[in-house]
């Protein structure tokens, strides 16, 4: 599965684009489909192919994260991460 698509990319809004936004917008969930690592993302530079959002995993924190990294890790059964095809849009808030 390709993780980011080129429309959806086009949709992502820039990095620091939300700052200062009591409660952003997350566009995309990715996930480990063999554990419970999730990533919700809320900004996106294309350039440097880094996102910015929510990681939820051993602990939540928002930080960033980059399209390289979610295309090479593993989850503990070798799995790939995916993009969760059915999420909707919605605000951090309702994530966390």
């Amino acid at each position: 599965m390709k993780l980011l698509t080129k429309e959806i990319e086009k949709t992502l809004p820039p990095l620091y684009s939300q700052d200062g936004v009591e409660d952003p917008t997350v566009h995309v969930k990715f996930f480990t489909p063999d554990s419970s690592w999730t990533w919700y993302v809320t900004e996106y530079d294309p350039e440097s192919k880094t996102f910015f959002g929510l990681v939820d995993g051993f602990e939540k924190e928002l930080g960033y994260f980059t399209l390289k990294e979610l295309e090479s890790a593993k989850g503990p059964m070798n799995l790939s991460i995916e993009r969760d095809l059915y999420f909707n849009k919605c605000k951090l808030s309702e994530v966390k």
